[in-house]
């Protein structure tokens, strides 16, 4: 029985940098697609909200589109509503899109709430900072039959795409040794990063090194099995301590070695939007093969009259590749670039799954899906609770590791996969 597409109602809890800057833009192009429908963004006050609608480059880039501000913009700023998502998604209909963009810490009791309500639910990464809550969230998906997707966009990079292939089929041989970094903007110092981004909370490692790991993990299929990172603490401009950079080292089940810096340091005045790469150098029969992605620079540079504000400098390496707003063949604007092509796939997917199984008994329907979530898992391309937990296993030996300063943290597989520090 043929069904036509439905759109998804979609629910954006949180509102700050990562829904300006990529995920309302996106579900505003695939409400244009028909796949999503009504767009609810989420916050703790109204304050970003209505940043978000007063953003003049995505209301000229969507003209006639508008999301429901929850709470309301009439709402004063700093009046929070800490629990008005929970009471959003008891109303909402079942088996819609949730997309979690909140701090890492708060990932698993909104996406775990999203779920227990019958939710499909896209997250930001990571998914959660706990092995055993991947578990936990993967069952209770699968039992409900809902969608989980995790953000890693990097997996959509066609020059990840490539490698990957490439990888499996030999051409590289086997990964040794290689480094991979991501500095972020200074200009983060000041944003709502300091209320949340502090020593017990997170660190660089964890915020954005996590998309290089799970990258080698996707190109290589290597598991770690030991994790070491070492932090340097700073201040933000409210006071507040975080780890500002920070240095891992990631040891694979091949014995191969990944060395990672990140941090919220890179000068907002320097020609790029931050300084990203990847160097994989691999053995093979009596030679050595490579894979280089110098991801901050794509070959685009601008030279402008006047500086872009904060991360934009007067002479700008500008990268098409991640997100842009295009000209496209209607009004408007439209996204383009692995960050949206990964939010499209996830997003994409829940209408597939809820097409296919649309006109069927609820026993058929619910077996159904589980069907197509499995297909999605072995499919490797969209990160999922089954496919990426291998993360969550970092993230946990890393946040045990920088918070005893570098020690080493082995990661055990088998029936119990766990972390414990090294003896």
């Amino acid at each position: 029985m043929n069904h036509s597409n439905q759109p998804l109602d979609a629910l954006i809890v949180g509102g700050g940098m990562i829904t300006n800057d990529l995920i309302l833009p996106s579900a505003y192009h695939l409400q244009r697609l028909g796949v999503t429908g009504q767009i609810t963004v989420c916050a703790l006050n109204s304050a970003p909200l209505k940043a978000l609608q007063e953003n003049l480059e995505i209301r000229e880039a969507f003209p006639g589109q508008a999301f429901t501000a929850q709470p309301a913009l009439t709402e004063p700023g700093d009046k929070q509503f800490p629990d008005l998502f929970k009471q959003l998604l008891a109303a909402a209909r079942p088996r819609q899109a949730v997309i979690v963009a909140v701090p890492d810490q708060f990932h698993y009791g909104v996406v775990r709430e999203a779920l227990l309500h019958d939710q499909h639910v896209l997250c930001v990464k990571p998914l959660v900072l706990q092995y055993a809550q991947t578990v936990e969230l993967e069952k209770l998906a699968l039992e409900r039959g809902l969608f989980v997707g995790v953000e890693y966009h990097k997996r959509f990079d066609r020059r990840a795409l490539m490698a990957r292939r490439q990888y499996a089929l030999g051409h590289f041989g086997e990964f040794a040794m290689g480094e991979a970094r991501m500095i972020e903007p200074y200009y983060y110092r000041h944003s709502n990063f300091q209320n949340w981004f502090t020593c017990d909370k997170t660190d660089p490692f964890v915020y954005v090194g996590c998309h290089y790991v799970d990258l080698v993990y996707f190109i290589t299929g290597l598991k770690p099995v030991a994790v070491s990172v070492s932090g340097v603490k700073g201040r933000f401009p409210n006071g507040k301590e975080g780890y500002l950079w920070a240095n891992g080292r990631v040891r694979y089940e091949n014995g191969a070695l990944l060395s990672v810096i990140d941090g919220l340091g890179y000068p907002d005045a320097a020609a790029a939007s931050n300084d990203q790469g990847l160097l994989m150098y691999c053995e093979g029969p009596d030679r050595t093969g490579m894979i280089e992605h110098d991801d901050q620079y794509r070959g685009v540079k601008h030279c402008y009259l006047k500086g872009l504000g904060c991360g934009g400098s007067h002479y700008n390496y500008v990268s098409p590749d991640f997100y842009r707003l295009v000209p496209w063949e209607r009004p408007g604007s439209k996204p383009v670039g692995y960050g949206y092509d990964s939010v499209a796939a996830s997003l994409e997917t829940m209408q597939r799954i809820e097409t296919e199984t649309a006109g069927l008994a609820a026993a058929d329907a619910l077996l159904k899906r589980r069907e197509l979530i499995r297909q999605v898992d072995a499919n490797g391309l969209i990160a999922t609770p089954a496919n990426s937990s291998i993360n969550e296993l970092v993230v946990e030996a890393a946040r045990l590791s920088i918070l005893a300063d570098g020690d080493w943290v082995n990661i055990l597989y088998g029936d119990n996969p766990h972390v414990e520090k090294r003896s």
